[in-house]
């Protein structure tokens, strides 16, 4: 089944299959997960499953768009909080450090993703990539609010540094991880901002 028509309220099964399996996912990974684990934890019947997700693929998919919608809510709102545009950026940050400090962080459920999907052309991989392609877009726009010449290699270098503080917050202490990373994206916009002209 497709997901739900825009205006409709998902039914409550597929919303707890749902729930359920971004959980598992998220804490234990994909590939090593069942569906059978999946139906009896979310206490729905195999059909059940069956006729909201396809198969497991289906699920993992819309786990992916449910991650990616609560991500751009979260960068949208930081973002869309009438501050300067330096100050857009760093509240990015901020709202990438607050999740890293959360309970339970278990790294980028997408980098996470695709490491367990690495075929390029299969539709995990390619859900991941849309997903990042639309984050770097969105801080290369608001690099470009800052200073338009270098905003696509200042955007990337945000990515990088992103990246790298969601792949240790999961290893080490979460609080210097964050320290260091809102250190180095404040660095970052100071020398994007420096390059405007006078």
């Amino acid at each position: 089944m497709a997901p739900s028509e825009p205006g409709t309220r998902p039914s409550e099964a597929r919303l707890r299959l749902l729930a359920t399996a971004s959980r598992i996912f998220y804490s234990e990974g994909i590939h090593s997960v069942g569906v059978d684990r999946i139906i009896a934890e979310a206490k729905v019947t195999r059909a059940t499953f069956y006729r909201h997700f396809p198969g497991k693929e289906d699920l993992v998919l819309a786990y992916l768009r449910a991650a990616d919608q609560a991500i751009r809510q979260q960068v949208e709102a930081a973002a869309a909080a009438g501050l300067a545009p330096a100050d857009a950026v760093r509240a990015v940050a901020a709202s990438i450090a607050e999740g890293i400090r959360s309970p339970g962080f278990r790294g980028c459920a997408f980098l996470n993703a695709v490491a367990e999907y690495p075929d390029p052309d299969h539709p995990v991989h390619r859900a991941v990539l849309a997903h990042r392609q639309w984050f770097l877009d969105t801080v290369n726009a608001l690099m470009a609010r800052i200073h338009q010449d270098s905003a696509e290699p200042a955007a990337q270098h945000f990515v990088m540094l992103r990246d790298g503080a969601m792949a240790a917050g999961c290893l080490f202490d979460p609080a210097r991880i964050c320290e260091t990373f809102l250190r180095g994206v404040d660095g970052l916009v100071e020398t994007h901002a420096a390059r405007q002209p006078a």
